[in-house]
C-alpha cells in the first residue's frame, strides 16, 4: 500500500466513472477503463477526446500533450485488465450485488497489496469490504460530478481500513488537484447526507402541491443562492439513484425525512427518471439534454393572475435593517414611501441608513447621484402608524413575535383606508394569524422579503385560506414592478426556503453533535461538493442561531416530525448566549468590531 499510484483501474465508464479516467490521465496516471459495454467505453474515450481537444483549443495544453493524455487512457471489456493496477475504482450501479459481483472478482485478480476503492454515495462501505478477501485495503473514494470542476472528495474508511491505504488515496486526491475530506462509514458521508434529506423534502413538497416545481426551485436558487433548485438537481442526478440512495440512508437512519418521498417510486418506476430519460420533474429536448422544454405543467406566459388594485403609495413598518431595505426597493421602482417607526428618532434614523446604502450604490455606479436624490425624496419618515391613512400597501417589518405583529395589525386596521392591502414579511409565523386580527382578513397577504433586501431577487408570497384573489393579484403585480420575482406558497411554516433550508441546517449540526464530521469539513463538503455560497455553519453564525432556534422550533411545532426537533447543541448554544456573529460567538468565534 505504499507503492505510488501510478496505475488506477475505473471500473464502470459511465458519466462518473469516465469523469475520474479523464481527470486521472490528465494527472499522468496510467488508466485502465473497464466496462462490459463497448458503447459506455467509446463514449468515454470520445469524451475525453473532446474534452482534451477544448483544452488545446484555449491553449490550456499543447496538441502533444494531449496526444501523452489519450495514450495514457486503454479500455477493457474484462475484469482481468486490473491485474496490473495499483488502485481500481469502482463506479457501477448503485446496488449491493452488482458492487459485490466486482469486489468478489476482483479479490482474485489484483496484487495483495492493490487498493480497492468503492465509487458508493451511500452504500455501506464496511459490508464491501467484509465481503472481500483483504477487507483492510477496501475504502471509499467519492467524487462528484462534474468530476472535472468539483474540488470535493470523501475519502470514507471503515472499522477495517489500514490507515496506509486511506493515506495514499488522499495524496493521490491532492495530486489531482482535489479538496479530500476523511469521513466515516455513514449512509450519505457528509454531502449526499446532507444532500438528499433536503431533496427529498423538496420532492414531498412538490407531490403535496405546495407549490409548483418552478417556484420551488426559483425559490432556493435565489433565496439561497444555490446553482440549481433541487427539483432540477433530482433530475441532473437521477430520480432512480436518489430513490436508492435516500432508500441506503433511511435503512441507516430511519429518519422520516430519508424516507423516500412516493413520487421518487412512481416516476422511477414508470421510467421517468430525469434528464438521462428526457422526463422527470421536467421535461427535456431529448434524453440526456439539458435543456428543458415547454410541457402541460409549465405555466402559460399569458395566464393573467387576475385584475389587481392599483398601488400609488406603500407604507413600511419598522425601523430596522429589513424596513429600511424594503423602503429602499420600492422608492427605487418609483413608489411614493411611508417609512414609519415608534419614534420619528427612529424613522429618520432608518432613512439615513438608506441614503447610506444609496450613497455606496452610486460610488459604485450603480446609479446617477439624480436617481438618489430622486429615490430619497419618494421616502418620508414618520414616528407614528397614523400617516398610513392613505397608503394602498402596508407592509408590516416589525420584530418577529406574533403578539407584536397582531398587535400592529389590528392598528393597521383602524387606521388604513377600505380597500388597502396589507402585508406581513413574517418568515415563520402564521399570516393568517395576522389576518385575524383585523376586520378584513381577505386584505392580508404574505410578503416574505430575503435579507438584504436590494439585493435579494425573491419575495415569497403567501395566501391563506381567506386571501382574496384580487390582493393576490396585487402583489404578484407589485413585486414584479420592483423586479423582485415572486413564488406563491401557502400559509404554513416556513413557506418554501426556510422549510427547506433549516433542516438541512439542523442535519449538519447533529453530525457535529454526534461527532462524525468537523465544522470544517462539513462547510468545505457543501461548498466543494454541492456548490453552496455558504457552509451550514457559516450561514447559522451569519444568520443567527437564536434565530435559526426560533425557526426549528416552529418548523418542529408545525409538523411534529421528530426529526425537524432542534438539535439540542443549537439549543445549548443559545442557552449560553453564543448567537453567532452578531455576539462574536456562535459555532466559530469572531473578531469584536
Amino acid at each position: 500500500m505504499d507503492t505510488p499510484l501510478s496505475t488506477i483501474a475505473v471500473v464502470g465508464l459511465g458519466t462518473m466513472g469516465a469523469g475520474i479516467a479523464d481527470v486521472l490521465a490528465r494527472a499522468g496516471r496510467e488508466v485502465i477503463g473497464i466496462d462490459i459495454s463497448d458503447t459506455a467505453a467509446a463514449r468515454a474515450v470520445a469524451a475525453l477526446e473532446a474534452s482534451t481537444a477544448r483544452a488545446v483549443a484555449r491553449e490550456r495544453i499543447t496538441e502533444e500533450e494531449r496526444q501523452d493524455v489519450l495514450a495514457r487512457f486503454r479500455t477493457f471489456s474484462d475484469l482481468q485488465a486490473a491485474a496490473e493496477a495499483d488502485l481500481v475504482i469502482e463506479v457501477v450501479p448503485e446496488s449491493y450485488e452488482a458492487k459485490q459481483e466486482v469486489f468478489r472478482a476482483l479479490d482474485a485478480i489484483v496484487r495483495p497489496d492493490a487498493i480497492l476503492a468503492t465509487g458508493t454515495n451511500a452504500l455501506s462501505v464496511t459490508r464491501l469490504a467484509a465481503d472481500s478477501a483483504h477487507p483492510e485495503r477496501v475504502l471509499g473514494l467519492h467524487f462528484f460530478a462534474p468530476v472535472q470542476a468539483m474540488k470535493l472528495v470523501e475519502v470514507v474508511s471503515s472499522v477495517l481500513t489500514d490507515p496506509r491505504a486511506v493515506d495514499a488515496v488522499t495524496r493521490l486526491a491532492q495530486d489531482l488537484g482535489k479538496e479530500p475530506v476523511a469521513v466515516g462509514d455513514r449512509a450519505g458521508f457528509i454531502a449526499d447526507g446532507l444532500l438528499f434529506g433536503y431533496l427529498n423534502q423538496a420532492a414531498a413538497m412538490y407531490e403535496a402541491k405546495y407549490a409548483s416545481r418552478e417556484d420551488i426551485d426559483a425559490a432556493m436558487r435565489l433565496g439561497c443562492g444555490l446553482p440549481m433548485g433541487p427539483l432540477a438537481l433530482l433530475d441532473l442526478i437521477g430520480v432512480d439513484t436518489a430513490r436508492t440512495v435516500l432508500e441506503a440512508m433511511y435503512a441507516s437512519s430511519h429518519d422520516r425525512l430519508h424516507a423516500p418521498a412516493p413520487i421518487l417510486k412512481q416516476l422511477s418506476e414508470a421510467g421517468l427518471t430525469g434528464r438521462k430519460a428526457g422526463r422527470g420533474f421536467y421535461t427535456y429536448e431529448a434524453p440526456g439534454s439539458g435543456e428543458v422544454v415547454a410541457d402541460a405543467l409549465t405555466p402559460s406566459a399569458s395566464a393573467e393572475a387576475g385584475a389587481g388594485r392599483e398601488v400609488r403609495s406603500v407604507g413600511v413598518a419598522g425601523s430596522g435593517t429589513m424596513a429600511s431595505g424594503i423602503a429602499e426597493v420600492f422608492a427605487k421602482a418609483g413608489y411614493q414611501v411611508v417609512l414609519a417607526a415608534r419614534s420619528q428618532e427612529k424613522a429618520d434614523t432608518a432613512k439615513a441608513r438608506i441614503a447610506k446604502s444609496l450613497a455606496r450604490s452610486v460610488d459604485k455606479g450603480r446609479m446617477t447621484g439624480e436617481a438618489r436624490d430622486t429615490t430619497l425624496g419618494l421616502i418620508t419618515a414618520a414616528g407614528t402608524l397614523d400617516a398610513f391613512a392613505e397608503v394602498d400597501l402596508a407592509v408590516e417589518a416589525v420584530a418577529e413575535d406574533l403578539e407584536i405583529k397582531q398587535e400592529l395589525f389590528a392598528r393597521l386596521d383602524k387606521i388604513c383606508k377600505p380597500g388597502a392591502v396589507l402585508a406581513t414579511t413574517t418568515s415563520s409565523l402564521p399570516v393568517v394569524a395576522c389576518a385575524r386580527a383585523t376586520t378584513r382578513p381577505q386584505d392580508v397577504i404574505g410578503m416574505h422579503f430575503f435579507n438584504p433586501a436590494p439585493a435579494m431577487k425573491l419575495v415569497e408570497i403567501v395566501r391563506t385560506v381567506l386571501t382574496a384573489d384580487d390582493v393576490h393579484a396585487t402583489v404578484r403585480e407589485v413585486t414584479a414592478k420592483i423586479r423582485k420575482h415572486p413564488v406563491d406558497c401557502g400559509d404554513r411554516a416556513g413557506f418554501i426556503v426556510n422549510a427547506l433550508l433549516f433542516p438541512y441546517l439542523n442535519n449538519a449540526i447533529k453530525m457535529v453533535q454526534e461527532h462524525y464530521a468537523t465544522l470544517d469539513d462539513i462547510d468545505a463538503a457543501m461548498k466543494l461538493g454541492g456548490g453552496y455560497p455558504m457552509g451550514p455553519f457559516e450561514l447559522l453564525d451569519v444568520v443567527g442561531l437564536d434565530v435559526s432556534l426560533a425557526i426549528e422550533q416552529v418548523l418542529h411545532r408545525e409538523f411534529r416530525d421528530p426529526g425537524l426537533a432542534p438539535a439540542p447543541l443549537l439549543e445549548h448554544l443559545v442557552a449560553a448566549g453564543c448567537l453567532g456573529r452578531k455576539t462574536g460567538r456562535g459555532f466559530r468565534e469572531y473578531a469584536r468590531r
